[in-house]
Order: C-alpha cells, then structure tokens, then sequence
C-alpha cells in the first residue's frame, strides 16, 4: 500500500511592491500628487529668498521689509478661521485650488512691489493663499485615501512637500548664485507659475477614495455648512482643543530648522553656516528617503501612542542639541549629527500620526472648522516662535533646547489624557 506524498506548503504570495515601500493607492491620483510637489517646488524656490528680493529690488532696508514681512502674517493670522465655513460649503478641492490660483496672482504682484505698503499686500495675499491651501489640504487626503490609508497618504505628503523645498531652494541657490535683479525676478515668475501649475492640477482632479462620494455631493456640503453650532460647537470639543495643545509642541519643534538651528550653529556654538546647511540637507534626505517605511510599520499601532513615542524623540533631540553646548569641540559635530537623526525620526514617526488624529476626531459635518483651528495652531506656534526662541537664545545657547525638551515632553501626559478622554 503506498502513502500518498503530502505536499509542501503553500508559501504566502509577497505582497505588492507598493505595500512594502509603505505607498498608498495612486491610481487616479497623479493631479493630486503633482500638486503637492509642485505647489512644495514653488515655495521651495523663494522660501530662502523673499527679504533678499524686496531688499534687492525696491531699495528698501532690509529692517524695513522684514517689518512688511511680519505685519502681513500677521494680517493674515484669521485666515484659516474664515476657510473653515468655506471648507464646510464647498469642499477641500475648491478651497485648496482657489488658495493656489490666489498664491500665483499675489507671486506676480511682487513684480510691482516697490513701497513697504505694496510688500505688505501681496505678501498677505501670497499668505492669504498658504494658508487657505494648506489648512484645506488635509481634506484632500480624506477625499484621496481608500479606507484605512490616511496615515500613508499624510506620510506620502510630507515626503511630496521635503522633496519638493529640498529640489526649489537647490534650484534657487543656482539662479541666485547667477547674481543680479534679473535672477530673482525670475525665482518669482517660476513660483507664480508654480502655484498656477498647480491650481490647474488640482481643479482637474477628480477624487476617487473612500472619502470622495460623500464630500462631493452637493446636499452633503449643504448639510456640512448648515451644521448647527459652528465654531461654538468646536470650542466645546474638549477633545480636540487638547490635540490642538499637543500640536502646539510640535509646532515650536518645527521651527528649529528655519529659526533656530542656523543661529544656534553660528552665534551659540561658533561654527561655519555651512554647518547649518548640512543638517537641513540631512533632514531632507533622511525624511524622503524613510517616511513611507516608517509609516507603514507603524500603522497599526495607536495613533496617540505613536505621536507619544515621537514627542519622546523630540526631547530627547533637544537634550542632545543642549549638551553639545558643552561639549568639547571634537564631539561637537559627532553630536550635532546624532541630534539631527533623532530629530529627523521624531519627524517621521510623528507627522502622519498627527495629521490622522486631526481628522479622525473631527465632526465630518463640521471638519473644515476642525481643520481650521488645528491650522490655527500652526499659524500661531509660527507667528510667536521666532520671537520667542531667539528670546531664551540669549539667556544661554542651550536655554532654548531645554524649554523645547520640556515642552516636548510635557505633549506624553496631554496625549494619554487625550486617549482616556471619550
């Protein structure tokens, strides 16, 4: 009698390349993804330049343009709240395409500025566009993502919008470097054309995720914007308001890399600029090259213990950035890098994490209301940082490390609280 030979097993079929890169569904998508790059290509381009510009082309001090500078953020600071309503009425696309189509008008309005009133007008208008752009592109995602995908679509974003300033502000630098008038008007023409690039892209796109059927039905946003409460409902969501603290603390961790690093490197520590430029150039590569992987390990996690563990991170790149202060001048580069790598995770782990919760704890009915105050803490956090950090920079080179590893920190507790709180 013979035995009948047992098959081997089966061996599970791979999954697809896109799953194992940590990607997102793309199919039909490719507008929205131009898009981001673009609109992140054009910011890039002038992000470094915009006081050498004005400085460079009007003859104004640079004291004085810096002064226009401000005061049109800060005009521009009620944006987001007057969005939100808009947001809730016509939808995420509309809102994202209009604040782009107003970034390439306000662009080329700095052909013409050349009075301090002018800078303060087309820059709060170029404001004006940012701000209604990106406070409606987290709806985006939503209309994008198939169910279960926000987080990697948040991670896809942020790698967009790193790729996308790294490759402007190189492009940049070399028509910078040509010398003259003629080369950054010509920075200013591509960025104005950018924004039109990319409103054109996003006014063509249309949504096909699991959130799109019912954002694009005209009675849905009726209903949206006829929601009873509005703000007032928002302001009574204990829930949120604490994740608009916890953001906060990400907001000034944020602001190191254009704020605080360069002057820390050269005034605190007395090392070459370059040195700045190095680290911001590690940053880039480190966040483009592994955010997708490290959203897609993580995604099956809590989101409020992943945001925990990037809140952790961050301290502990601040006590590092603080103790270099100290450190004898050998370690000083050995630490300014090891401070830089856990920066750049806690930046990886924690952004798509945030952006989800931002959503997933919104009323949908009222979500561009919710979207809007959790932009409001970005404009704020960046109106008040700058200010602030080079404040406790001059009380010591590591003070202000220090208040950001506390405030850091402190984001742990608020996000247990926030995950008890129903």
């Amino acid at each position: 009698m013979t035995t009948a030979t047992p098959s081997p097993p089966r061996s599970e079929p791979r999954p697809p390349l896109r799953d194992r890169l940590g990607l997102p569904a793309t199919a039909g998508r490719a507008r929205l993804i131009g898009a981001h790059l673009v609109d992140s290509l054009g910011t890039g381009l002038i992000l470094a330049f915009t006081l050498v510009y004005f400085a460079t082309t009007t003859g104004l001090a640079v004291a004085a343009v810096g002064a226009a500078v401000s005061t049109a953020r800060l005009l521009a600071l009620p944006t987001a709240v007057a969005v939100g309503p808009l947001i809730d009425r016509y939808g995420a696309r509309p809102v994202a395409t209009a604040g782009n189509a107003l970034s390439a008008l306000a662009y080329l309005g700095f052909l013409g500025a050349q009075q301090a009133w002018q800078i303060v007008l087309v820059c709060l208008l170029a404001q004006i566009g940012h701000v209604g752009y990106w406070t409606a592109s987290t709806g985006l995602v939503v209309l994008a993502a198939d169910e279960g995908e926000r987080p990697r679509w948040f991670a896809l974003v942020q790698t967009l919008r790193n790729t996308g300033l790294g490759l402007g502000g190189a492009l940049g630098a070399v028509l910078v470097a040509g010398g003259g008038n003629g080369a950054l008007r010509l920075l200013v023409v591509l960025n104005a054309a950018s924004y039109a690039l990319a409103a054109a892209l996003l006014g063509t796109w249309r949504p096909t995720g699991a959130g799109a059927a019912p954002a694009d039905l005209p009675s849905a946003a009726q209903d949206a914007a006829d929601a009873p409460g509005g703000y007032r409902a928002v302001l009574r969501d204990r829930r949120y308001l604490l994740l608009i603290a916890v953001n906060l603390t990400f907001v000034f961790a944020s602001m190191i890399l254009g704020m605080l690093l360069a002057v820390y490197l050269t005034e605190g520590l007395h090392r070459d600029a370059w040195t700045a430029g190095a680290l911001l150039v590690l940053n880039g590569v480190q966040v483009v090259l592994t955010q997708s992987a490290v959203a897609r390990r993580l995604e099956h996690r809590r989101p409020t213990r992943v945001v925990a563990v990037g809140a952790l991170l961050n301290a502990l790149a601040f006590l590092l950035f603080a103790l270099v202060a100290a450190a004898p001048g050998w370690a000083v580069p050995v630490g300014l890098v090891t401070a830089m790598l856990v920066y750049n995770l806690a930046e990886t782990v924690a952004t798509p994490f945030t952006a989800d919760l931002s959503v997933s704890l919104a009323d949908p009915a009222r979500r561009g209301r919710y979207l809007a105050l959790y932009q409001l803490s970005w404009n704020f956090g960046q109106a008040v940082a700058p200010a602030l950090l080079t404040l406790l920079l001059g009380r010591g080179a590591a003070v202000p490390w220090l208040f950001l590893a506390v405030l850091s920190a402190a984001a742990v507790p608020a996000l247990i609280r926030l995950e008890r709180t129903r």
